[in-house]
């Protein structure tokens, strides 16, 4: 299948705008498969595993099916977990950020419902919900869903396990029959195909192919880190690790760019890849890093595709990936040919569910660790300068440097004030 843009969909300015935005460059695979076909007011059963960029998928559809003018609710999202809703909520609100007067009112338990009847009663065009409270707002009359016109199930197959397959049925009878019904799940047993049965007309079964996942043999690491500290936090890890070649990964373009000055800044000798370049510049930065003329390479995803470079020590994940496929792909460009390799990953916030997600998919353990500290570095640096140290005495010739100290000693400086000066002295290089 041809590579499709999101320029290709038949979609709004605003839309077009908002994932320009967003700093997407193209589809995924499951974006690319369903997105044309739900644009054209078909059911679909997208089969996807979380992090593919579902939301995206059916948040495109959707948004172009509203009506601003009428407050009524137009679209509902069935999400199993109030983590779930707030994503969908969060990722719809920002498809819709050139949408004036739009809005989606995610709903759950836990939350106060006093707040939710507020919001209800003044007119919201999208709802985003758990099963439960759904239900409880239909039995309450205060949520009237006669108005649907499309209604998405998000992780069918998880809220079929959970136990909400007759609290589901129950919302999408009151929903007319005329809606669309987008269903997505990462698994397609016998319960979801006598859901999309009972309630589907005639869905296509669109399904992302599969990649064999490897995880290379390296080291995997994660750092809760604030997008404000996350800068400090490389030039830390890169200050401890001296790494000669390294690949930094942005989700966005912007992003690129931002880091590749604010490294510059700092005296980093680096330059970055993404879309909006022309193929003659990425091949010339390409050219640079290959030659070990630029230490860090900042790349998105799409732009980093076919970099083939041996000798990359270390990869940044200074964004989480969109697409859990991408960290595979991105980690997969170290450790090679039987050399460490090291892998870290900057997570803020919610962003959190997301690597879980990415080590179940990927069956790999990234473990946690702390940001390093000032002290922190100057351990690691006096320990490796004393390693380099101790391999140099166990095998090199060091007769002429030991005449040079024993001139010193003869002076009166003792050899432990001396070794101590030198180590001051490298440290501060």
């Amino acid at each position: 299948m041809e590579q499709l843009s999101f320029e290709d969909f038949e979609v709004s300015d605003n839309i077009k705008n908002a994932i320009k935005d967003m700093g997407f460059e193209e589809p995924t695979p499951i974006q690319s498969l369903t997105i044309p076909v739900a644009l054209k007011g078909e059911d679909i059963i997208g089969q996807a595993q979380t992090g593919t960029g579902k939301t995206v998928s059916f948040g495109i559809p959707l948004l172009e099916k509203i009506n601003i003018e009428d407050k009524s609710p137009q679209a509902i999202v069935i999400c199993p977990t109030r983590e779930l809703c707030i994503q969908v909520a969060e990722e719809l609100g920002r498809l819709s950020a050139s949408m004036r007067k739009l809005y989606i009112l995610p709903v759950y338990g836990g939350q106060p419902i006093g707040r939710q009847l507020r919001v209800l009663k003044k007119g919201v065009h999208i709802i985003i919900g758990t099963p439960g409270r759904l239900l409880d707002h239909i039995k309450r009359r205060t949520l009237d869903l006669s108005g649907i016109q499309i209604a998405v199930l998000d992780e069918a197959d998880e809220m079929l396990d959970m136990g909400f397959r007759e609290d589901i049925e129950d919302i999408l009878r009151n929903t007319p029959k005329s809606r669309q019904t987008l269903l997505f799940s990462a698994t397609i047993p016998k319960a979801i195909k006598r859901l999309a049965n009972n309630f589907q007309n005639h869905p296509k079964h669109l399904r992302a192919s599969q990649h064999h996942v490897t995880v290379p043999e390296i080291e995997q690491f994660y750092f809760e880190a604030k997008e404000r500290v996350k800068l400090e936090t490389l030039d830390r890890l890169m200050d401890i690790y001296d790494f000669k070649l390294s690949l930094v990964f942005c989700n966005t373009k912007r992003k690129v760019d931002r880091l590749v000055r604010d490294l510059k800044s700092r005296g980093y000798q680096v330059d970055g890849i993404h879309g909006d370049m022309r193929q003659s510049q990425r091949d010339k930065v390409m050219g640079k890093f290959r030659k070990g003329q630029i230490e860090i390479l900042v790349a998105t995803d799409v732009a980093a595709r076919g970099i083939d470079v041996s000798d990359v020590e270390a990869v940044f994940n200074y964004d989480v990936p969109n697409d859990n496929e991408y960290y595979v792909h991105r980690i997969g460009r170290t450790g090679r040919a039987g050399k460490t390799g090291y892998a870290f990953t900057f997570v803020a916030g919610k962003e959190i569910y997301k690597l879980r997600d990415i080590q179940r998919y990927a069956k790999t353990k990234i473990k946690q660790q702390k940001i390093p500290s000032l002290s922190d570095i100057q351990k690691v640096k006096s320990n490796l300068v004393l390693d380099k140290v101790v391999n140099i005495i166990t095998n090199e010739n060091l007769d002429k440097n030991i005449k040079i100290i024993e001139n010193l000693m003869e002076n009166g400086y003792n050899s432990i004030d001396i070794a101590a000066a030198l180590l001051k002295l490298v440290k501060e290089e």
